[in-house]
C-alpha cells in the first residue's frame, strides 16, 4: 500500500528521524511510539500525505485511500450529527436517488419500447452499484458507530456546533471510521473516549477489514489492537512484531544483545590496540601490526543508544489517617430538575484505591467534587474520618497556581528537602525538560500546567487524594512513574481515569456510577467487567445475588461458589503462547533422553558414560518441571 524508503524528516534544525525503511501492508496493525517530540505524529503525516520528506522516497500503491485523524482541532458545524455523519454516504445517497428516478421513469414507459429497455439496463447497474455499497444500511451503520461512540439517539439531531471540542473529535472519528478508508491513521484517537467508548473502538478495530497506524499512550489499548511496533527512538525507527506487552519483552532483549555485542567488541578492539601499541616499532611484526591496524578500521563500531529505563522516585508518605477516611449515608445530588444522586451510601476506608467509572455525565466528577467538598450536598450526611487531609486534583487544576512563579523556583519551594537534580529528574519524567523547567507557570499550555499541577501534588501528598482524570495529557512514560507513586502511596486514592491499564493496575474497588447510584465492585476493572458480563446488568443496575456488587458499606458475603475468573484476551494469549513454548521445550527434552540412553548403549569412556547420565537426570528434572507448569496454564485455560 504505502512504501518509504530512506526517509528522513527534519523539523527545523532538529533531525526527527532518517534511514527509514517502511512497508504497510493491507492488514498491517500497527502502533507508533516513542517520546513526546520524536516525530511520531509528523510521520502519520507523511504517511497521509500532509507533510513531504526532506530526503527519501515515498510510494503509494494505486486505489490506497488514507483517512487522518489529528489529535484535536477538528471544528464541525452547519448540520445535525446524524447529518454530518451519513453525508460520508453521499455518493451512496445519490445512487439511491436515481435508482427512484429510473423507477418512476419504467412505470411511465411501455415495457416493449427500446428507451424502457436502456432504462432497466441502467437501473440494473446503479442498483448493483448501491447494494455493494451496503446502500440499504447506511442509517444502521451511522447509528451503531454514534452508539459506540457514546452519542444518545437524542444527541443525533443537535447541531454539531452544540458540543464541546472533545465531542466534537468523536464525531470527526465517527466521519472517518464510516468512510472505511484502506488506511487509517490515528493520533490518539482515545484522547476524547470514555471506558465505553474506548472499549467499543477497540473492538471496531480489531474487526476492522484494512490497515491502520495509530498512535497513542494507552498501553491496554495498544495491546489489544496492534500486531506490530514501530518505535521512534535515538533519530531512527526501530520495528518489533506483536503487541505492546510484546514489544517491552523484545526491545529489552535487544538491549542485552546489543550490550553483549558491545562488551565483546570493546574487548576485541582493546586486544587489537593493544598489540598494535606493543609491536608498533618493531620490525619483524611490522606486517602483523599493519594488518591489525586494516582490521581495526574495518570495524564497525557499536553504540549504546541511552538508556530509558523508568525513573523509579521516592516520594514522601502523608502521615497516617483513621482507618475510616470518608462515609456517605443517604446522599443525594441534584442540579434543579436533574438528579445525579439518590440515597447513596458507601464508606472509604484507610487504604482503599478506588476507581470510579460510569458513562459521561453519570456523576464521576460530580461525586470527587462532593468528596472534595467543594460541591454541596443537596440531602444526606458526608463524614471526614480522623485525621484525614484531603488534595483534590481537577481538570483544571492549573488555574490554582502562580502564573508568575518559575516551574524549577515553585517546585523548590514545595519540596525543599530535594535537590535540583532530583527535582529536574521528576519534571522530566513529566515531559519538562532543558529550558522548559525556567519557564513561568503563566506561559504553559494547559495540559501542561495540569502535568506540572500533578507532579507538584507528589512532592507534598495529603493522605486522602482525589484525582480527577490524572492521566490526561501524560505519555506512558509519566503514566508509568505517577502509577509507581500511587502503587507505593500509603493514603487513600479515588480517581476517574479513562486508562484501562492505569486502572487494572492501581484500583483495588470500583463505583460504577449510573442512574442516581452507586454500585461498589471489589478488585479492580477486570473484575468489575467479569461479574457485569456475568450478571448481565446494564450499568447502574446491581447484578442478581450471586454475583452481587460489594453494599454500600464496603462489606461483602461471598457466595457460596464462586465462579471460576474469566481470563483477559491479553493474558489469554501470553499463556497460549507460554504454552506453545513448553510444548516444544518437553518434545526437545523427550528427544534429549531418548538420545542419550541409546548413546549409553554403547561404552566410550567413564567420564563419557557420566556425562551422560548427568545429562539424562538434569533433563528428567527440567521436563518435569515443564509438565508441571504445562498443566496449570492448561487449567487456566480451560
Amino acid at each position: 500500500m504505502i512504501h518509504l524508503s530512506g526517509a528522513g524528516k527534519r523539523f527545523g534544525h532538529k533531525l526527527l528521524f532518517d534511514g527509514l525503511d517502511l512497508m504497510i501492508t493491507p492488514r498491517d496493525r500497527m502502533g507508533l511510539v516513542g517520546g513526546n517530540g520524536t516525530g511520531k505524529s509528523t510521520l502519520l503525516k507523511v504517511l497521509g500525505g500532509m507533510e513531504t520528506l526532506d530526503y527519501g522516497a515515498i510510494t503509494t500503491g494505486k486505489g490506497t485511500t488514507t483517512g487522518y485523524l489529528p489529535q484535536d482541532g477538528l471544528t464541525l458545524s452547519g448540520r445535525s450529527v446524524f447529518a454530518e455523519c451519513i453525508a460520508v454516504f453521499d455518493y451512496v445517497r445519490a445512487m439511491e436517488v436515481e435508482l427512484q428516478a429510473l423507477t418512476h421513469s419504467m412505470a411511465e414507459i411501455a415495457p416493449g419500447d427500446p428507451e424502457f429497455i436502456r432504462v432497466a439496463e441502467r437501473f440494473n447497474v446503479v442498483e448493483h452499484e448501491f447494494q455493494s455499497h451496503d446502500g440499504y444500511a447506511i442509517e444502521s451503520k451511522v447509528g451503531a458507530v454514534l452508539g459506540g461512540l457514546g452519542f444518545h439517539t437524542e444527541d443525533w439531531g443537535r447541531r454539531t456546533e452544540e458540543f464541546s471540542g472533545g465531542w466534537q473529535m468523536r464525531i470527526a472519528l465517527a466521519k472517518l471510521l464510516l468512510q472505511t478508508p484502506n488506511l487509517l491513521l490515528l493520533d490518539e484517537p482515545t484522547n476524547h473516549l470514555d471506558l465505553a467508548a474506548r472499549n467499543w473502538l477497540e473492538q471496531f478495530l480489531l474487526d476492522y477489514p484494512h490497515a491502520f497506524v495509530v498512535i497513542s499512550h494507552d498501553r491496554y489499548f495498544l495491546d489489544v489492537t496492534v500486531n506490530k511496533i514501530a518505535e521512534i527512538w535515538n533519530r531512527k525507527v526501530h520495528f518489533y512484531s506483536g503487541n505492546y506487552d510484546k514489544y517491552l519483552q523484545q526491545k529489552d532483549e535487544r538491549r542485552q544483545q546489543l550490550e553483549s555485542a558491545y562488551r565483546n567488541q570493546r574487548i576485541k578492539i582493546e586486544q587489537l590496540e593493544a598489540f598494535i601499541n606493543r609491536f608498533r616499532y618493531q620490525a619483524t611484526k611490522a606486517k602483523q601490526v599493519q594488518s591489525r591496524i586494516k582490521e581495526l578500521d574495518r570495524i564497525e563500531r557499536l553504540e549504546i543508544p541511552p538508556d530509558e529505563k523508568l525513573i523509579k522516585i521516592k516520594f514522601p508518605q502523608p502521615k497516617p489517617s483513621g482507618r475510616t477516611v470518608a462515609e456517605f449515608t443517604g446522599v443525594s445530588k441534584n442540579y434543579g430538575a436533574k438528579h445525579v444522586f439518590s440515597n447513596v451510601d458507601f464508606v472509604i476506608e484507610r487504604g482503599d484505591r478506588i476507581a470510579l467509572v460510569g458513562d459521561n455525565g453519570a456523576g464521576k466528577s460530580t461525586l470527587i467534587k462532593l468528596l472534595a467538598q467543594i460541591e454541596p450536598l443537596s440531602s444526606g450526611s458526608y463524614r471526614v474520618g480522623h485525621n484525614v487531609e484531603l488534595d483534590y486534583f481537577a481538570q483544571d487544576q492549573y488555574k490554582e497556581l502562580n502564573p508568575a512563579a518559575r516551574v524549577l523556583d515553585d517546585m523548590s519551594s514545595v519540596s525543599t528537602r530535594s535537590t535540583q537534580t532530583e527535582l529536574r529528574t521528576l519534571l522530566g519524567c513529566f515531559l519538562f525538560s532543558d529550558d522548559d523547567v525556567f519557564k513561568p507557570i503563566g506561559v504553559l499550555s494547559g495540559g501542561e500546567r495540569n502535568r506540572y499541577a500533578l507532579a507538584r501534588m507528589l512532592l507534598q501528598p495529603s493522605n486522602f487524594l482525589l484525582l480527577d482524570e490524572p492521566t490526561n495529557h501524560l505519555d506512558i512514560r509519566a503514566k508509568d512513574v505517577l502509577l509507581s507513586a500511587l502503587e507505593d502511596f500509603t493514603g487513600t486514592v479515588v480517581f476517574v481515569s479513562h486508562d484501562r491499564y492505569f486502572i487494572d493496575k492501581l484500583a483495588t474497588r470500583v463505583f460504577e456510577i449510573g442512574g442516581g447510584a452507586v454500585n461498589i465492585f471489589p478488585g479492580n476493572y477486570e473484575d468489575y467487567l467479569y461479574r457485569k458480563e456475568k450478571s448481565g446488568a446494564p450499568a447502574g443496575v446491581a447484578p442478581s445475588a450471586e454475583l452481587a456488587p460489594q453494599n454500600n458499606g464496603g462489606v461483602k458475603s461471598p457466595p457460596a461458589a464462586a465462579p471460576q475468573k474469566r481470563v483477559n484476551p491479553i493474558k489469554r494469549q501470553q499463556l497460549e503462547d507460554r504454552r506453545h513454548e513448553l510444548e516444544e521445550s518437553i518434545a526437545w527434552l523427550e528427544s534429549v533422553i531418548i538420545e542419550c540412553q541409546d548413546a549409553q548403549l554403547s561404552f566410550v569412556s567413564a567420564s563419557e558414560s557420566a556425562r551422560l547420565a548427568n545429562l539424562i537426570e538434569t533433563s528428567k528434572d527440567e521436563l518435569r518441571l515443564a509438565m508441571e507448569e504445562w498443566e496449570k496454564i492448561a487449567i487456566a485455560l480451560s
